[in-house]
This record gives C-alpha cells, structure tokens and sequence, in this order.
C-alpha cells in the first residue's frame, strides 16, 4: 500500500476501547432522518471482529422480542459517538456464529466474574494533528537557553531579555566606532603636510648649489683683497 494512503488513513483512526468477541457493548451511533439528526444506542453481543486498520468492523447481535439482529458498524466510523463496554464475555472463540441458531437463554453469552477496572477512553481522533501540535509547543516552551531563559520569557521581553550583555557590547562598540574613525578623517590633512614637504625638498637641493657659489664667491674676494695689503707691507 502507499505510503501516502497509510498517513491518510493513520489520521482518521479515532479512540476506541479494547473489546472482544463475546463483549457486551452499547453503540452510540448518529441517525439521519431527513433534517433531523438523533443518536441511537444499539446494545448487543459482539459476535466477531474483521479487518484492521481503518477498514475493521465489528458485528452485534441481539434478540428484539424473540428475533435475532444483527447490525455491522465500521469501527473507526465519524457516526459513532462512543463506544461503551457493559460486560466482558467468557468465550473460547473469535467468531460466535453459534448464537444465530439459538434463541432465548440460550443465546446468552457467560459474562466474567471480574476483569478490573474499565478504561475510560475519551472520544475523538487517535493521532490529533492539533494535540500534536499543543504537545510540541509545550515541549518547546520548556526549554531553556545557556542563560537560563526559556522561550516563553523571551516573548514576552520582545525577545530581548537573552541578550543584554550583548545588547551592551553592541552599544559600546558603536561608541567607540566615531572615536576610531576620528584619526582616519585627520590623516589627509598630515598626508597633504608630507606632500609638500616633499615637493619643498628639491627646491631646497636646488638653491644648495648656488648658495654654495655665492658662498665661494664671497671668500675668493676677502682673501684677493688681503693679498695686496700684504704686498704694500
């Protein structure tokens, strides 16, 4: 079968008590007549169980004044509100298909002295897809971060209640980004200063040798002078 088929029909399985061949049970089912829609309880003697799944049915007999019924249901059926255990039977069979040939008392099924106490089981879908999903939320709501925080606190702090210290961190490395970027504005000026200086320093190495020449030129003519002073000596 295909997998598809087997979640769609896991889906529709709804609670139901544990019953058996021989059991006692009440069926609450839905009638429909025309616009009306009533409930109707069915009581009988299961005389057996067929199928699995989303396809098993159960049949009841019972005696209405001396005649024998017998009704089919589907055992997963929307129709049926609940399904209740009055008796649990003491048969050795799986199928009592020796009760159609009896009437009267001895039609009658040995009921058990004492079985325990009955499950009380709660009408409705098997798998809930939404109780699954309650489930997983609660489970998730229960958890708790490194901090100690659980889900439902950061919700309600507008999801900032987890992260003060790094809200902090965040803040202060903001302020500490314009005191960073300060130096970085300044550095065009000082590089435009270094610029020209350099643009300076060859016209310095230029004016070196002429200043040189005038410097050379100045001390060739005192000593040219003292020459002649010395000769009139």
């Amino acid at each position: 079968m295909s997998t598809v088929i087997e979640n769609l029909e896991r889906a529709q399985l709804r609670r139901v008590p544990q019953f058996a061949a021989g059991d006692r049970v009440r069926v609450h089912f839905q009638v429909i007549e025309g616009t009306r829609r009533r409930t109707q309880v069915f009581e009988g003697v299961v005389i057996k169980r067929q199928g699995h799944g989303l396809r098993e049915t159960f049949t009841v007999r019972k005696q209405s004044f001396g005649v024998g019924v017998e009704r089919t249901f589907p055992l997963h059926s929307p129709k049926i509100e609940k399904i209740d255990v009055a008796a649990r039977g003491d048969v050795r069979r799986a199928k009592l298909y020796y009760l159609r040939e009896r009437v009267g008392k001895r039609a009658r099924v040995r009921e058990r002295r004492y079985t325990g106490p009955e499950e009380s089981v709660t009408p409705g879908l098997l798998h809930d897809p939404v109780a699954a999903l309650e489930a997983e939320a609660a489970a998730v709501s229960d958890a708790v971060d490194a901090e100690g925080v659980t889900a439902e606190e950061v919700v309600d702090a507008g999801g900032a209640a987890d992260t003060q210290a790094e809200v902090a961190e965040v803040e202060a490395a903001e302020v500490e980004a314009p005191e960073a970027e300060a130096p970085a504005a300044d550095a065009p000026p000082a590089e435009a200063e270094a610029e020209a200086d350099a643009a300076d320093a060859p016209a310095a190495e230029a004016d070196a040798p002429a200043a040189e020449a005038e410097a050379e030129a100045n001390g060739a003519q005192p000593e040219a002078e003292a020459e002649p002073a010395e000769d009139k000596a």
